[in-house]
């Protein structure tokens, strides 16, 4: 029963209508996000999972330049890993735009969702295809410069843009990379925000997410643009401007789905409401963790 109701859902609904967009829904939902961003900006959260990141590959390039290959797959994975960082941006705006109270703690309760099940089976489904993506962009390298590992970031760049195998490793990568954005977009473009918004089960996110990709192809060329031009910038300044464009992109993304989705009938889930209970001093701090 636990997987049926991962798989379908509470209860058996129509499925969700899924509407003509175009470059000015791209447009208006951008707009929106970037509102719910001022509006509740979580950059310093997102520089706090970052700073370890970027630390942790300055610290493997001041011991060796064995990580050097693996930078450009690592950049791109955001954006096939990117919709599960967003989750509890998809929360605070649908929050925001219900009327609701945004503090930064209603971020978690994505986890209290009645479709954490099917979440998390689609997250897991992304970070299975982020893992393939890695071991077959390592693949590519070794089949291009066989296991030894660049010598300097001078020699690596040099071999890349100047050698037979390096242009070979960047055109097959990134055509390998392309396919991989293109899967892990059509598959979770609304996917996330669907679940949060309605008990469909995840079968049903999934084709809804297809059909909505399959209705309006180029107008979901054109997101799958942005969002890897915006992940591009980003990543540039030592992946620093992720956090700002990982919260804009996944704010946006809420935005995207209100326009290009009419859940219909599907049973809507419900806001949670935090606990208010007298707080005592002796508690503490035991209270923490209620």
């Amino acid at each position: 029963m636990a997987q049926s109701h991962i798989l379908v859902g509470a209860a058996a609904a129509p499925q969700p209508v899924i509407r003509t967009i175009g470059t000015g829904d791209l447009k208006a939902a951008l707009r929106d996000g970037w509102q719910d961003f001022a509006a509740m900006p979580s950059h310093a959260i997102f520089l706090a999972i970052i700073y370890p990141i970027v630390g942790i590959v300055l610290l493997q390039l001041t011991f060796g330049y064995a990580i050097l290959p693996f930078l450009f797959p690592l950049a791109a994975g955001f954006a096939l890993i990117g919709p599960i960082a967003a989750l509890g941006l998809y929360e605070l705006s649908r929050r925001r735009e219900a009327g609701l109270d945004t503090s930064a703690g209603h971020a978690l309760d994505v986890l209290h969702s009645p479709s954490i099940g099917a979440i998390a089976a689609l997250g897991c489904l992304l970070v299975a295809i982020f893992v393939a993506w890695l071991a077959l962009a390592h693949a590519i390298y070794i089949a291009n410069f066989g296991y030894a590992m660049p010598a300097s970031f001078d020699a690596f760049v040099s071999d890349l843009l100047t050698t037979n195998a390096g242009w070979t490793l960047i055109v097959v990568g990134n055509i390998v990379g392309f396919v991989f954005a293109v899967v892990a977009l059509t598959l979770s473009v609304v996917s996330f925000p669907l679940l949060l918004d309605r008990e469909v089960g995840a079968a049903t996110a999934l084709t809804t997410s297809l059909r909505l990709v399959a209705k309006n192809p180029r107008t979901m060329a054109l997101w799958g643009l942005i969002v890897a031009v915006l992940l591009l910038i980003g990543s540039i300044p030592a992946f620093l401007g992720l956090a700002v464009v990982i919260p804009v992109l996944g704010h946006t993304t809420w935005h995207l789905y209100r326009r290009a989705i009419d859940a219909g009938d599907s049973p809507k889930a419900e806001f949670r409401e935090p606990r208010r209970e007298k707080r005592y001093a002796a508690d503490f701090p035991a209270s923490l963790f209620k």
